[in-house]
């Protein structure tokens, strides 16, 4: 066939450039390789890779006599293909498990989720012979591979976001040998196809998280972090400044994180609710309807929202976890990229330091070079308190604006160590020092000490970071000497604002306060 121009068609939907230019290049491939070649596609989340590989099917059938199977690993990802399908005039078969095969031969195209088909193909009650073509969908999970010796004969394309596997131990480079980049992710915003992502983060220390089997943070020591009081304080704190009133999505890394959310949140009351794995088909059903429907709507999930789930009118995206997956960033922020008439931008709040661990959704990443040497990638990527070294703490604009009189409310806790060090004083004048930087800000800010005392308490988050800094510092950071610091260190500081605030106060001003 001629793949430079495109059948026009009255099926299905409008192709856009990018999409066009995907389906060339991808035709020029069945062309040119051989029969068995296996060819990766990537495009992101949003780009339309559905719309993509059903034309490609549609143009496939057309001008050739075998047949095309699509795997899926959702049953929403498969019924969603089937439903594409038929908008570009394919007829097709569902191969569930409830599937009857009887008829399966009066087909040319398939759908299929991977257990059931690979329980139908050993149980020889599928005939494959005819199949000329193989799509995968969400290349990236390895399910698929088991497959792969079924179709010795077939092209296979496989298409994903992130062309890296979600299995360190077997990367797609030994089940693909090819890969082409659609556009990118600056591309499809700069041309109006995806929001523009606000990035909003807040600094967390993750040091006590645990990297389980598969590479990723264990659900054990998340739920153990991200159910502290400490850290649901913080999540409603980023959901006020940032979200609150807009549609919200939040992913956590386990059930009972989820749930201690929404209890949390339902408290506070705000419109909220849970959904895990556990849910019934009608439960799910009863919540996504909700979510859609209510304006200001929080829902708080555990990663089951991560493909198969297309909702435009999310406003925010709230990252409640740490995750070492690209592949799951991506896919968690891509929920809420779509675009709508009134919608060219969308929040999202990172509580896992996962800007800092992967750099900003929508940046350029080079996906040939980790589709090629995945090893190299992973290997570099920083851990965690390589990551919480380079972090400065900021204070939250609310409270910045209570300091206005400080041109510069920072302390460097490391630079100040350093210095001591360095002309052979004790560690602990770190501290005092930082205690009469913060006695200064808080008197330079205040009329009296009752506002300078008000003042000081609202720097619990900066008082836990200096403290942070200062134990690594002094290599010595177990969680009962940190602690012990951390409450010594803010009664000192009151005790130190009882005793000198009108010393402090006339330093600074040259007049003593009023009475």
């Amino acid at each position: 066939m001629n793949t430079t121009d495109l059948e026009e068609r009255k099926t299905g939907k409008d192709l856009y450039h990018y999409q066009k230019e995907a389906i060339t290049k991808i035709f020029k491939r069945f062309e040119e390789a051989r029969d068995d070649y296996h060819l990766l596609y990537q495009l992101p989340t949003g780009g339309g890779k559905t719309v993509i590989f059903s034309e490609i099917v549609r143009q496939y059938l057309k001008h050739h006599k075998k047949k095309v199977l699509i795997l899926t690993h959702r049953i929403e990802l498969c019924k969603q293909t089937c439903t594409m399908l038929s908008e570009f005039g394919v007829v097709n078969k569902v191969i569930d498990s409830k599937a009857n095969l009887d008829d399966h031969k009066d087909y040319s195209c398939y759908v299929a989720m991977v257990e059931t088909l690979n329980n139908r193909l050993n149980e020889n009650k599928l005939d494959i012979s005819d199949i000329g073509l193989v799509i995968i969908d969400e290349a990236h999970y390895n399910s698929f591979t088991k497959l792969f010796k079924f179709f010795e004969d077939s092209f296979i394309l496989g298409v994903t976001a992130t062309p890296l596997s979600s299995n360190m131990q077997l990367p797609m480079t030994d089940n693909y040998e090819e890969l082409i980049m659609g556009e990118s992710i600056e591309s499809l915003i700069s041309n109006n196809f995806l929001s523009t992502a606000i990035p909003y983060s807040y600094n967390v220390g993750l040091t006590s998280l645990i990297v389980g089997a598969n590479g990723d943070y264990t659900v054990k020591s998340s739920d153990d972090l991200y159910t502290h009081s400490d850290m649901l304080g913080k999540l409603v704190q980023a959901y006020e400044e940032r979200s609150l009133g807009k549609k919200t999505l939040i992913f956590n890394n386990g059930i009972n994180t989820s749930i201690n959310v929404f209890e949390t949140f339902k408290m506070a009351g705000y419109p909220i609710m849970h959904l895990d794995n556990t849910a019934t088909k009608k439960e799910r059903e009863f919540i996504l309807k909700w979510f859609k429907k209510t304006p200001n709507a929080i829902l708080t999930s555990v990663s089951i929202l991560t493909t198969g789930f297309d909702e435009p009118t999310v406003d925010t995206i709230i990252l409640n976890r740490a995750t070492r997956s690209l592949t799951l960033y991506y896919q968690m922020i891509g929920r809420g990229s779509r675009i709508l008439k009134d919608k060219k931008t969308f929040n999202v709040i990172d509580l896992g330091n996962n800007f800092h661990r992967f750099g900003m959704w929508g940046a350029q990443v080079d996906w040939q070079k980790i589709f090629k040497y995945p090893n190299y990638y992973l290997d570099n990527l920083l851990n965690d308190e390589e990551l919480e070294d380079n972090f400065r703490y900021e204070m939250p604009e609310d409270l910045r604006i209570q300091f206005s009189k400080t041109e510069d409310v920072f302390f460097n806790i490391k630079k100040a160590y350093a210095a001591a060090i360095k002309i052979g004083e004790s560690s602990k004048v770190v501290l005092s020092r930082s205690i009469d930087q913060h006695a200064k800000i808080c008197t330079e800010n205040s009329e009296d000490v009752y506002d300078a005392l008000a003042l000081a308490n609202q720097l619990g988050d900066d008082i836990d970071y200096r403290i942070d800094q200062y134990v690594k510092c002094i290599c010595k950071s177990t969680k009962n000497f940190t602690d012990w610091l951390k409450d010594d260190y803010r009664q000192k500081l009151r005790s130190h604002l009882l005793a000198n605030f009108d010393t402090i106060f006339e330093e600074i001003f040259g007049y003593p306060p009023e009475d």
